[in-house]
């Protein structure tokens, strides 16, 4: 019997999709004659692979660790269009601590073909009056047939039909003026535009309709580590997903236009999206490259080897954030941990050539501003200062502003140093730092948390808005929301910090001065191995990647947060992550006997306090979006694509996804349709953080997700 979570997902789902008249897995089969067994073999198959095969594949055959789903996408990408013998020879092969795994046969051929039953009924194959046969040569005559209108191979090649030719020779380039101003049916950039507020004017899906939303499209993806965002422009969708694999789609029903993927990439990292300009596509490559693609065609323009040195030395720097197009530049971050000294850098390239123009190093060298920060600690001894998230961009200031994170060698900055001078504060981590776009100069730079112990940084988006500044004026703002879910905002042209806003879920920063911005830590969290402290949040954070969005509408910002804690225990076994000797270990948020982990907290940043906030039980998984229509779309665990009122948190509306949401949302409008859209699982690292403190931690003691496999979702009004 199946769990009462995977029927309600069955029952809900079903019915979306009959209203929808939308082909899913349980379409028209292809091929074949398809295998027969009987509801007992079913029902005894069942309880066998729950006694043998379970604690592997999971309960419902959704997989665990290295042992792959039984069902959803995973099966019909592996099985559908093979005859039963294939998938019969595997089951034979389990369970591999029995010695099955050489041809030892562990259990009897009646219990091995009831568990192929099992699988078989899971994946949508019906009962009938013959039984399954045990015997490999009659399971070879039957074959586990494929469905009609579902693309089963994610990489197969690309046939233009003429309609998506001709879509494909109509896309305009994308203008500055357009990028600076983008189309309302359009998502230009991460974040949709230059100042990320990831808000769409589009209002055709609004509060009062929002409630009859259902899934328009769905289109499988390959499986692996990434959290993109897509763009859309003129109804073709960019997406860029695993393995470091650029697609061009047609933005109303997910068919493929395009597809280019990097060769020879073996181990491709998270990657956060691409950048659009005239008639060119910027991409970050795995193997630590900027290119630039054809957008009609996926062709490479040129390709630039950013410079880190011997090949050694390159396979310790990581790309994760999208490319920032200012003006004529194209401007790229890097990742570096703690074995490379000197730290990260920012570079900047032509966007024409791809020739490298300028960088800026996120550790500040000795003869810098900031240079006195470091203990003392010779260049060479300093390290970190990773730019993992996506930039912003200020035509009018011609500033671009980047969160740098922290250093992971932090014992050498715990203590601070006697000499005159000299301080611990470790610049220009957890800052903001504005650089003019052309030049890559240092224009200011502001720290929200000095001499970080805990990987407590503020590395994400920049959101710049402009704000009343409590004198009858308004001025332009750059906040950031860092992961212990606190909101500065500073004056985006001079740095001068305006306020913060704390959401009350850290316990680190026992004060702000209100003219400086200075942070006052609690002496008693500092790492000390004599005692055992409890910490919120972890430093998986209260927020992480996944983005906040601001609605002009009302002025708010909506923030994605996941309760969780850290307890630095006195066991000196040396640090998780740093090199302080104290352990860090996940600990229960002490509120968490409520079941709910998860809550999106609206701030209201004109009148600088919090706003509405609404708990869940499972964290947000994806970044936020807000729209005209008065609606704020969130992704989460459940696995759930969720609709809120702006104004209030009201719960609009929610449907049932068949695998975890874990990339930015966003919303497009092609014709009179306006689309929402979600990527689903893939994994990433907050993604894996909450999913496995939630399973530990909540007193619901859930296990959040059917794992149908990573695929593209897009909703729309019927």
């Amino acid at each position: 019997m199946k769990s009462i979570r995977r029927t309600a997902f069955s029952l809900v789902l079903g019915a979306f999709l009959i209203l929808a008249s939308w082909q899913w897995w349980g379409g028209a089969r292809i091929g074949g004659k398809a295998p027969s067994f009987s509801p007992a073999q079913a029902i005894e198959g069942e309880a066998a692979y729950q006694r043998h095969c379970s604690n592997c594949h999971g309960a419902d055959l959704e997989g665990a660790g290295i042992a792959p789903p039984l069902t959803g996408h995973r099966f019909d990408f592996t099985w559908r269009g093979k005859t039963a013998d294939a998938l019969a020879f595997h089951v034979r092969r389990m369970p591999p601590a029995s010695g099955a795994e050489m041809g030892i046969a562990a259990l009897s051929e009646d219990t091995y073909t009831n568990i192929l039953a099992h699988i078989l009924a899971v994946n949508g194959f019906e009962p009938g009056r013959e039984e399954l046969p045990a015997d490999t040569a009659s399971l070879s005559e039957l074959t586990l047939t494929r469905l009609a209108n579902v693309e089963l191979d994610p990489s197969q090649p690309v046939t233009k039909s003429p309609t998506q030719a001709a879509l494909l020779e109509r896309l305009a380039p994308v203008t500055e003026e357009m990028l600076r101003n983008p189309p309302p049916n359009d998502w230009l950039h991460w974040g949709r535009t230059y100042s990320a507020h990831s808000y769409s004017p589009l209002k055709t899906i609004n509060k009062g309709n929002v409630a009859h939303l259902l899934p328009a499209w769905r289109k499988p993806l390959l499986h692996g580590s990434t959290m993109p965002m897509p763009l859309v422009h003129q109804g073709i969708m960019f997406l860029q997903t695993f393995p470091d694999t650029v697609i061009a789609m047609d933005a109303t029903n997910g068919d493929v236009l395009w597809r280019y993927q990097r060769k020879g990439i073996e181990n491709s990292n998270r990657k956060m999206g691409l950048s659009l300009h005239d008639d060119r596509l910027y991409v970050a490559t795995s193997d630590n490259y900027v290119i630039a693609l054809s957008a009609k065609t996926g062709e490479l323009v040129w390709d630039h080897k950013m410079a880190l040195g011997s090949e050694s030395q390159r396979a310790r720097y990581q790309t994760r954030s999208a490319p920032l197009v200012a003006g004529n530049v194209v401007i790229q971050t890097t990742l570096a941990f703690r074995d490379v000294p000197g730290g990260s850098f920012i570079i900047g390239v032509d966007r024409k050539t791809g020739r490298e123009v300028w960088r800026f190093n996120t550790i500040a060298r000795p003869d810098q501003p900031g240079g006195n920060t470091w203990n003392g600690l010779a260049l060479e001894k300093r390290n970190g200062g990773s730019v993992w998230h996506q930039g912003t961009y200020d035509p009018e200031l011609n500033l671009v502003y980047f969160g740098i994170a922290p250093t992971y060698d932090t014992a050498p900055l715990l203590v601070a140093s006697d000499e005159d001078g000299v301080t611990n504060e470790a610049m220009y981590t957890n800052c903001t730092v504005a650089l003019n776009a052309d030049t890559g100069e240092l224009a200011w730079y502001f720290q929200h948390t000095q001499n970080d112990q805990w990987d407590m940084d503020w590395a994400f988006e920049r959101t710049i808005v402009e704000l009343p500044d409590g004198e009858g004026n308004t001025v332009k703002a750059v906040m950031n929301v860092g992961k212990n879910a606190m909101l500065d905002a500073l004056d985006a042209a001079t740095g001068r910090f305006l306020f913060s806003v704390d959401t009350g879920v850290q316990n680190i920063i026992i004060g702000v001065d209100s003219i400086t911005g200075a942070k006052t830590i609690d002496p008693a969290k500092m790492p000390n191995p004599e005692n055992r402290i409890h910490i919120c949040p972890s430093s998986v954070g209260a927020r992480s990647w996944p983005q906040t969005s601001y609605s002009p509408d009302t002025k708010f910002v909506y923030v994605p947060i996941a309760e969780s804690c850290l307890g630095m225990s006195e066991t000196n076994k040396g640090g998780w992550l740093f090199t302080t000797e104290v352990e860090f270990q996940a600990a229960p948020e002490p509120d968490l006997d409520d079941g709910l982990m998860g809550r999106i907290q609206a701030i209201d940043v004109s009148n600088r306090k919090l706003a509405w906030n609404t708990d869940q039980r499972t964290p947000p998984s994806t970044g936020l979006l807000s729209t005209a229509g008065g609606v704020v779309f969130s992704g989460d665990l459940d696995p759930s694509l969720k609709a809120f009122d702006d104004a209030t948190g009201t719960l609009l509306w929610e449907s049932a996804l068949d695998d975890t949401p874990s990339s930015s949302l966003i919303t497009y409008q092609v014709g009179r349709t306006q689309y929402v859209a979600v990527v689903v699982g893939m994994t990433n690292n907050h993604v894996r953080d909450i999913t496995a403190h939630y399973r530990r931690w909540s007193s619901t003691k859930g296990v959040p997700g059917d794992q149908a496999g990573a695929s593209i979702w897009a909703f729309a009004l019927p």
